[in-house]
């Protein structure tokens, strides 16, 4: 029974409810009363009027304003998406591109590297017979040199042999004849 402690039992009834009859009177709002539901409609439409005059149109308004605010931001951002989009392609399209004339300035270097190493060994080649040939030439001058001075030797031996030999000195037309002789033999011993 607690639960019903709030509830005004029958014996604390409200005096002026017994002063009326013991019958509660009834709420003026509630009661229907033809002049005041006449009222009350008047001043629901006049009220409907004045919010539809002052209140409704700029109300619409700002609505229409933040609907096409909302409309442009969309439209905005839709164009910056395809721009974006425009802009990611032609930024990979310049990437593959350098990348493709990276790769041939890379294959020129290299080429380039290649042609100057065949040229440097074609020149080096050149120069190495070139020194091979200016050596041999040079052993083939010291070598005839050597040869003359063995044969001059030999010759001045000869004479001092033959000299010796006869016990007498030839006269220089005789001196020149054996020279000339012994030359010739000589050169059939070239080394």
């Amino acid at each position: 029974m607690d639960q019903f402690k709030g509830i005004p039992s029958v014996e604390n009834v409200h005096e002026s409810t017994e002063a009326h009859g013991g019958v509660e009177p009834t709420n003026p709002l509630v009661q229907l009363d033809p002049g005041l539901f006449v009222w009350t409609i008047i001043t629901f439409l006049v009220l409907c009027f004045v919010l539809a005059k002052f209140a409704w149109k700029p109300l619409l308004l700002s609505l229409k304003e933040r609907e096409d605010t909302i409309r442009d931001s969309l439209e905005n951002a839709e164009k910056a998406k395809l721009e974006l989009q425009k802009i990611t392609s032609e930024s990979e399209e310049i990437i593959l591109k350098a990348r493709s004339e990276a790769q041939e300035i890379h294959a020129e270097a290299k080429s380039a590297a290649e042609k100057v190493k065949s040229n440097l060994m074609a020149k080096a080649a050149v120069e190495a017979k070139k020194i091979k040939e200016d050596a041999e030439q040079q052993i083939r001058v010291e070598k005839d040199k050597a040869i003359n001075e063995i044969r001059l030797e030999v010759v001045g031996l000869s004479m001092i042999v033959a000299e010796k030999v006869i016990k007498k000195n030839l006269s220089r037309e005789d001196n020149q004849t054996l020279i000339n002789e012994t030359l010739k033999k000589l050169e059939g011993y070239d080394a």
